[in-house]
């Protein structure tokens, strides 16, 4: 596996990433490599282990007023490999891009119909605003959610509603493995409950993908007790959920985890493909809390895995063709293919992969893909170097 040759480009994509503990230290490395004033603006996935309002007063102070978007992330895929308790930084060069963005906040107060005007007045901003990029402009849409939210299906389909055309990509913040607070950053905060959509416009091609590397098994499995707002499954086949889904993967409720979980993933049949419903955790009354939304009456499919390192190696070939060479990926890597890698000790395979395809992005609580909200999906934006 060689290094992908870089793509004529006259102005390529920025990427900056660091390590350094101290907010202030950190902001300034990766704005000193970004390069603000040639910016259009800048998309940012940092670790939770920093102290946030800290490190928001130091990008802030590094941003010189230009559009910063980002989340906090599960592990973070920066220009040389996979890592953790990093910030990684993709700057785009005003010569080819306009970024333009909203956002929602108190997401359980979340009205359809008043985002769909913010969205289409956003689309209506971003239009005009890369009208100078040249005759021929694409448009993608970033979409940043808080993790914990539980609200990502109703925002996608209402965001890709409104965006029509426009095609939507994103992933949920994280905490790492921790579950307690998962952030967006957005006009210079970091922000709980909320959510952002930006629209990246590019005179350069740009290409939203999904991939997973899961096929159904021949294990089927029906909901029958659930909550659907809290996501939480009480009941497998009229069994305690817990001990039903352990017995069904052939381990104990007492070893069940995110190991478990990656290698053993449900999957629900819907338009004629099956997507992953990942399980988050098994709870001490047996229950099982899913990341993605679950209701009585799904049929589920124990999933299985194949060729990881084969399947992003073919899929890094076909964007390649797509958008005429890549550029740069912006990638959203579901934090239990994370897990499932480590386990397989695929690590360091996948890390090479990540950087001769030049990606970086972070490993989300979920992925968003058009109007859908997945999980243990490799999902992203594959940006060209040029028409």
């Amino acid at each position: 596996m060689a290094p992908r040759p870089a793509p004529p480009c006259d102005d390529p994509v920025r990427v900056a990433w660091t390590c350094a503990d101290h907010p202030r230290d950190a902001a300034q490395q990766l704005f000193r490599e970004l390069d603000p004033p040639s910016l259009a603006g800048v998309l940012l996935f940092c670790s939770s282990r920093y102290p946030l309002a800290e490190l928001a007063a130091a990008i802030n102070a590094c941003s010189e007023g230009l559009t910063v978007i980002g989340c906090t992330s599960s592990g973070e895929i920066t220009s040389e490999g996979t890592a953790e308790g990093t910030i990684t930084a993709i700057g785009f060069p005003a010569s080819h891009f306009t970024l333009t963005s909203a956002r929602f906040d108190e997401l359980d107060a979340f009205e359809e119909g008043a985002a769909q005007s913010v969205v289409r007045e956003l689309v209506g901003s971003a239009v005009a605003a890369s009208r100078g990029l040249g005759p021929a402009v694409d448009h993608a849409a970033i979409f940043l959610v808080d993790g914990l939210s539980h609200r990502e299906e109703m925002l996608t389909v209402t965001v890709q509603d409104a965006l029509g055309k426009i095609p939507l990509i994103g992933g949920s913040s994280g905490d790492g493995l921790a579950f307690k607070e998962t952030f967006i950053f957005e006009s210079g905060q970091f922000r709980r409950d909320a959510a952002l959509v930006a629209i990246l416009s590019s005179s350069r091609p740009l290409k939203v993908f999904r991939a997973q590397h899961y096929h159904p098994g021949s294990t089927k499995m029906v909901i029958t007790g659930a909550d659907p707002v809290g996501r939480v499954v009480t009941e497998i086949n009229a069994e305690p959920a817990a001990q039903e889904y352990a017995r069904l993967t052939g381990v104990t409720v007492d070893q069940l985890g995110s190991n478990v979980f990656a290698a053993h993933p449900p999957m629900v049949r819907a338009g004629g493909e099956y997507y992953v419903r990942s399980i988050q955790s098994a709870n001490p009354d047996d229950s099982l809390t899913f990341y993605c939304a679950i209701d009585e009456g799904v049929v589920l499919t124990l999933g299985e895995g194949s060729d990881i390192v084969g399947g992003l190696s073919d899929l890094f070939d076909d964007l390649d063709r797509s958008v005429g060479g890549i550029d740069r990926i912006i990638g959203f890597d579901c934090v239990l293919n994370k897990v499932e890698i480590e386990q397989r000790q695929l690590t360091r395979k996948v890390s090479k992969l990540m950087v001769d395809n030049r990606v970086t992005g972070f490993n989300t609580y979920g992925e968003q893909y058009h109007a859908l909200h997945v999980n243990q999906t490799f999902s992203g934006l594959a940006i060209g170097g040029g028409r």
